[in-house]
């Protein structure tokens, strides 16, 4: 994912959000951070998003249409659903892991997010599982699947140790050999 600056007002303001998440973390967020950030007076943020609650709220909806891009895009690739989510198991900028590791922190800390937005995470989770489970077949391999995908995200996005690229590499390839041997219909 890449930082892209929009040209609507809303969409201003949500990359204005985005930025100070990534460059200064959920603590740094005001209303008047964000405006300024944006270009945009703090009655111009209000009248687009009237509490900072409302602009997570937004940004989340906002990853969630993005992540419902990569739910298509991981149904209709030839390698299937398994490839396609270990292959966006570690972030693809810093700044798309230093993005995610803050929407995390602000859902953890349970202020001025709404229970709309941590629903909507929680879904994307659940999509992932439910589509992984329906190529897979086998419930079990699914969410293993699914666990190694998170673990290495988490991870990644935590600045934890990450194993060995090459033992990442065959995890990853045995992972996906056991789920085209369980796959429906095959």
């Amino acid at each position: 994912m890449s930082i892209v600056s929009s040209s609507t007002t809303r969409d201003r303001i949500l990359d204005a959000l985005q930025e100070i998440l990534i460059g200064q973390g959920s603590a740094a967020v005001t209303l008047e951070a964000v405006a300024s950030e944006a270009g945009v007076s703090k009655g111009g943020l209000l009248y687009h998003f009237p509490s900072k609650e409302a602009m997570m709220t937004g940004l989340v909806r906002r990853l969630a249409e993005r992540a419902e891009e990569e739910f298509r895009e991981a149904v209709a690739t030839e390698g299937g659903v398994v490839r396609a989510f270990l292959r966006t198991s570690l972030p693809g900028s810093s700044e798309e892991a230093a993005l995610y590791w803050s929407v995390i922190a602000a859902l953890r800390g349970r202020e001025e997010v709404s229970e709309e937005a941590r629903e909507t995470i929680g879904d994307l989770f659940a999509r992932w599982s439910a589509l992984l489970r329906e190529e897979i077949g086998d419930p079990v391999l699914a969410e293993t699947v699914r666990l190694v995908g998170d673990g290495l995200y988490l991870d990644s996005i935590a600045g934890l140790p990450l194993p060995e690229p090459e033992v990442v590499r065959a995890v990853t390839e045995r992972l996906i050999e056991q789920a085209d041997a369980c796959r429906r219909g095959t």
